[in-house]
């Protein structure tokens, strides 16, 4: 199946995960500017990303309520309320005022991905077709486009809040391609004593695992470049954008390659690529090889979450798998906000490079995760 086919089928979620990726391409390019704008250091700039931890713990609740409430037009809304959600971090002068708007933020873009990935899911299951590499590329591309653009707008001069209102000025385009009927399955939701919470922990965690080497290298790549390698703002922006652009080509790639490959045995491939860029970065010397070991850190990683993501789907019962994969979801969110912190305690201890090869460290958690699932059949 051709990636064009697959994002036509699922053109509505698609538009979502493009969205998305824009608000957080232009945010990641943005973090030196913003952590200057609120007089935070790495430590306490890692601590205050902790508020979309939080409004992502929100959003676990709500969402499944949002989305039954609100039917066709959960997508949109959701994503509406992100473009506004957005503005906040552009403004925010204060660390506690950063922290309020990145609770709301978090708040928005958790319940955005927790519906589009359900929305995809319900495709899959009616079509029968693979749809998660194509739709997590679409987020790539839209990441890798943003970055890119916000470096532009930086050296251009541009205040955070001016090019949040230009991102914002796409993102309404995208809304209004977001309506879409939803698909109507059995309520799972009091049959807790069958629930295959194994499965979705072990894929969960997978899925952690990935979105936090992504998080990690989407907050804190610019910020390496830039620090501790002495490039410009434009340069510095390059990190995450080559970042959003290694993961567009693994994923489109990645359409193809899991058609033929076992799932787990390209997570597994995949995982020793994305090791290998994490020490790629901690160790380089210039801007240039730092921008390769984002690179291969972002062919390999990128194929890893949504194959989590698809694993949920194939090996849970019909009757519960928009649960269960949206379950997975929201554990593998909160990589989005954790890594931030976490690269942000390590690098105010003990420097970035020590940052990224930590990294490295936490990618060789999923190995045991794929012997857990390979036992489970």
């Amino acid at each position: 199946m051709s990636v064009a086919s697959a994002l036509r089928l699922s053109h509505a979620p698609a538009a979502a995960f493009a969205l998305v990726g824009l608000y957080w391409g232009s945010f990641a390019a943005q973090v030196p500017v913003i952590k200057a704008q609120i007089g935070a250091n790495d430590g306490l700039f890692g601590l205050l990303l902790l508020g979309t931890s939080v409004g992502l713990m929100t959003t676990m609740f709500l969402a499944p309520l949002v989305d039954r409430w609100l039917g066709q037009w959960a997508m949109p809304v959701a994503s509406a309320l992100l473009i506004a959600a957005f503005l906040l971090p552009g403004l925010a002068v204060t660390p506690l005022a950063f922290f309020m708007a990145m609770t709301l933020a978090g708040m928005a873009s958790g319940l955005t991905d927790v519906i589009m990935n359900a929305r995809v899911s319900e495709v899959e299951a009616t079509s029968g077709r693979s749809l998660m590499n194509a739709n997590h590329g679409m987020f790539s591309v839209a990441y890798a486009v943003s970055a890119f653009a916000t470096g532009l707008g930086r050296e251009a001069g541009l205040p955070p809040v001016a090019i949040f209102v230009c991102v914002g000025l796409v993102a309404l385009g995208l809304v209004t391609q977001m309506r879409m009927r939803v698909a109507v399955f059995e309520d799972a939701y009091e049959d807790t004593a069958r629930f295959p919470y194994g499965v979705v922990i072990l894929c969960g965690a997978v899925v952690l695992i990935a979105f936090m080497a992504e998080a990690a290298v989407e907050a804190w790549s610019a910020l390496h470049v830039e620090r501790t390698l002495g490039g410009r703002a434009a340069e510095g922006a390059l990190g995450p954008a080559m970042l959003g652009l290694t993961m567009a080509i693994g994923r489109f790639g990645g359409q193809a390659v899991a058609e033929r490959l076992p799932d787990l045995v390209v997570i597994f491939w995949a995982g020793l690529m994305a090791i290998a860029g994490a020490l790629i970065a901690a160790a380089a010397p210039v801007p240039l090889v730092a921008y390769i070991g984002f690179g291969v850190l972002g062919l390999g990683v990128s194929v890893i979450g949504p194959l989590g993501l698809a694993l949920v789907g194939r090996m849970v019962p019909a009757r519960v798998r928009t649960t269960a994969i949206s379950r997975a979801a929201v554990i593998g969110f909160m990589g989005f906000f954790v890594a931030p912190a976490m690269m942000g305690g390590i690098s105010e201890l003990f420097g970035l490079r020590a940052a990224f090869a930590f990294i490295a460290l936490l990618l060789v958690g999923l190995f045991p995760l794929i012997a857990s699932l390979r036992r489970r059949g």
